[in-house]
């Protein structure tokens, strides 16, 4: 299916592109989520009208993000978690947890979509490096202390 792309997406295309995309792609994510519209002429036409809005929208979310990105430098987020005497938890910190954790500390905004882990769940006490994606040109780093409450 060919959409008109209202946003930037990674690894598909930037604002303004037409590209072709999965029939279920398009159906279940981009158009339900207002990302993109089919490419019909009617579509082409109101997207041209529209384009100095949307680019607008978007300059301001790009700006957004770099704002949050900058207060974010830097930052060490302490997490206590049941932990056994060998130092491996009890359960393990998720996507879910950091993303909470941000926002109890005032960073509103951050989605656990938004928290990317490269190498998973964390299972062990320690300090591990993890990646926030807060718009597709702006990836900070923050690290994750986490400490074992012996139970």
């Amino acid at each position: 299916m060919q959409v008109i792309l209202l946003e930037k997406i990674v690894n598909v295309g930037n604002l303004g592109d037409v590209v072709r995309v999965r029939d279920g792609f398009a159906r279940n994510f981009l158009i339900p989520q207002k990302k993109a519209r089919r490419a019909t002429e009617a579509a082409l036409k109101e997207f041209e009208e529209r384009r100095a809005e949307l680019e607008r929208a978007q300059a301001e979310k790009l700006e957004q993000a770099q704002a949050l990105a900058a207060r974010m430098e830097g930052l060490v987020l302490s997490l206590l978690q049941k932990a056994g005497v060998d130092g491996r938890l009890f359960g393990s910190v998720t996507t879910m947890d950091i993303a909470a954790e941000l926002v109890n500390k005032g960073y509103e905004g951050v989605a656990k979509s938004q928290v990317r882990m490269p190498e998973g769940a964390i299972k062990a006490i320690g300090e591990y490096m993890v990646q926030i994606a807060l718009h597709p040109d702006v990836v900070t780093e923050i690290t994750i202390k986490v400490e074992g409450e012996l139970v």
